[in-house]
């Protein structure tokens, strides 16, 4: 996977239909988003690893759209791993997702982009 950096690295494997994190070689810490060095340490030492792709909602909101547009979700997810990212659970209605739910990843395409989604458990 070539690319720019970090970034575009995580977002080639998404592509790839793989959830991938960082790892910093000497102290283990997992980091999100990806970097070029473990923040506190500077260590530039790290390893990508593959995420299991469970975690539990930490918060939650739902988005309300001028009709017919329905509402929709925007949740901080605690991956296993402990990272946490945002994004939104779907496969459920926006306003049934609950903190402390486990969800689990899938990755979506919108606007020919990979997507990075959850669904319940």
């Amino acid at each position: 996977m070539s690319g720019a950096g970090p970034e575009a690295h995580w977002r080639a494997a998404l592509a790839e239909g793989r959830l991938l994190l960082q790892r910093a070689r000497a102290s283990g810490t997992v980091i999100f988003p990806p970097r070029l060095a473990e923040p506190g340490s500077g260590d530039i030492a790290l390893d990508w690893i593959e995420a299991s792709g469970l975690g539990t909602v930490h918060a939650v909101t739902v988005i309300a759209r001028k009709p017919p547009e329905p509402p929709y979700n925007v949740v901080l997810v605690e991956l296993d791993e402990h990272v946490r990212l945002m994004s939104r659970v779907e496969g459920i209605a926006p306003d049934a997702v609950t903190i402390g739910m486990r969800v689990r990843a899938r990755i979506s395409e919108e606007d020919g982009a990979p997507l990075l989604l959850f669904e319940p458990v």
